[in-house]
């Protein structure tokens, strides 16, 4: 299992970040891996929504259906699977006046003979991690909720 985590500050109330990571399709525009995300279902954002999500890692492209398991106040965790990983993306808030300190948690278990690759590709999930880290800030300081 790969497990890579980031903290940084954004300058959004916590309220309004959760609102916008919460849709699961703005990694579009935070993670340099998304291509594309869409929802599959529809209605309000709750626990059981469901997203297709489209990588590119290391010139390939992978696509895993997303699902939100954890939607809290100050927390919110998405599960990925497809028939060689299950990805895990914990995200948790700590509310700081107008600005939110937000920790990025990515965990990556592989299945069957994917697993024997994980050693050999913590550096490049580590460079994900920190794309992470440079492009979400930007990306919901930009956006309103």
């Amino acid at each position: 299992m790969i497990r890579v985590e980031r903290t940084f500050v954004v300058r959004r109330p916590l309220p309004e970040l959760v609102a916008y990571l919460e849709d699961f399709a703005h990694t579009e525009e935070w993670d340099p891996g998304t291509v594309r995300c869409a929802r599959l279902d529809g209605g309000p954002v709750a626990p059981g929504a469901r997203w297709h999500n489209t990588s590119r890692f290391r010139d390939r492209t992978t696509e895993l259906e997303y699902r939100l398991t954890v939607r809290e106040p100050a927390r919110l965790v998405f599960v990925g699977e497809n028939r060689t990983v299950t990805a895990v993306d914990d995200l948790r808030f700590v509310d700081e006046g107008t600005d939110t300190r937000l920790t990025y948690r990515a965990s990556l278990a592989f299945k069957g003979l994917a697993r024997l690759a994980a050693p050999f590709l913590r550096a490049e999930f580590e460079r994900l991690a920190d794309g992470v880290s440079a492009r979400l800030p930007a990306a919901a300081e930009a956006r309103s909720s």
